[in-house]
């Protein structure tokens, strides 16, 4: 478990999350400049839809690597855009599978598929895994500013799903190759596919040839999925950071996030109580008195829940999160007293 913000650093991914509008991307974006300063390089990526990484950096970054101060580079990932990124490539992939007679309805069977339910997350889950993978080996470190927890829970257990689908494909596949099999040798020679059929003829192709194509393709996504999970779990390699407010709603959002990472053997790094009123609010008047007096509750009893994990305190700022020097101070918060475990 990490003790410092430097011990945090020393992972090679990185993912803040917790409920929407805690701090996430502000947190996320302190600890890159934070990695960077100690000579590391680092690439942040946002994948909420509501970006607002660049509006930090006061900067444009889109679903490309975007250079945003020496060794930090910025990327946004759009579903959208990753999910027709992604339907191009199947199309492509399954077209090497057919016959020709079939690339329109290859065609207009993916893009509906572009517009159902679950397609942009399973895209989105898909650039996640490569910049868990080969891709984000460019960098010392990378730091996912991930969407509010709900989405992120799913982004974890997607890799298990997935793996279990394609397992399931690949079985299937092979049963009704040798189904395939056995009614070539009592027919007496081939057997001519159905024209509508997605994975055509024996008369089209060799069948070795094309189960060999369809395997190489489901076990390649199978791999890349599985080495996310691998990596996710590895405590060594990856990190969690849930940011926590002091209010009610943060706090149980926060409860129900760490047991839902717990049934996926999954564990909490550390705890960023952000946005803490300063002790001087206090003598404001009777309103900054009463709420600085319901903070105080909130905070024992985030202290008391969350006791497992290392917690580290970051006030409230006097002003917005914009630009270097604030994040710069967000970042010395950050690397303060931590306590717990």
């Amino acid at each position: 478990m990490p003790a410092t913000l430097h011990d945090l650093c020393e992972h090679h991914l990185i993912f803040v999350g917790g409920k929407g509008g805690v701090g996430k991307t502000t947190t996320a974006a302190a600890i890159g400049l934070a990695a960077a300063d100690q000579g590391r390089t680092c690439l942040l990526v946002s994948t909420d839809p509501a970006h607002s990484l660049g509006d930090i950096f006061d900067t444009t970054i889109s679903d490309s690597r975007t250079q945003l101060v020496d060794r930090v580079w910025g990327l946004e990932i759009d579903p959208d855009v990753e999910a027709s990124r992604h339907i191009e490539t199947v199309k492509s992939q399954m077209k090497q599978l057919v016959h020709p007679r079939l690339y329109d309805e290859i065609d207009r069977q993916l893009e509906l598929a572009t517009h159902s339910p679950g397609a942009s997350e399973a895209a989105l889950l898909e650039r996640v895994a490569e910049l868990m993978g080969d891709d984000g080996t460019l960098f010392d470190l990378v730091i996912f500013d991930t969407a509010p927890s709900g989405h992120t829970v799913r982004l974890l257990s997607l890799p298990e799903v997935m793996g279990a689908w394609t397992d399931g494909l690949l079985r299937h596949r092979e049963r009704s190759h040798r189904l395939g099999s056995v009614l070539r040798h009592l027919g007496g020679g081939r057997i001519k596919g159905d024209d509508l059929s997605m994975i055509d003829s024996a008369q089209d192709y060799p069948d070795e040839s094309l189960n060999e194509k369809l395997n190489t393709v489901l076990e390649t996504r199978r791999r890349k999925f599985l080495v996310a999970r691998d990596r996710l779990v590895d405590t060594t390699a990856t990190a969690f950071l849930l940011v926590v407010n002091p209010d009610k709603l943060s706090i149980l959002e926060s409860r129900k996030i760490v047991g839902l990472l717990g049934r996926f053997n999954m564990r909490v790094s550390a705890i960023v109580v952000n946005r803490v009123l300063p002790d001087d609010v206090a003598a404001g008047g009777a309103f900054f008195a009463a709420r600085y007096e319901q903070e105080q509750t909130y905070r024992r009893e985030i202290a008391t829940v969350f006791s497992p994990f290392p917690q580290v305190v970051v006030p409230l700022l006097d002003r917005d999160v914009h630009g270097l020097e604030s994040l710069r101070e967000v970042g010395q918060k950050l690397a303060g007293r931590w306590t717990g475990d």
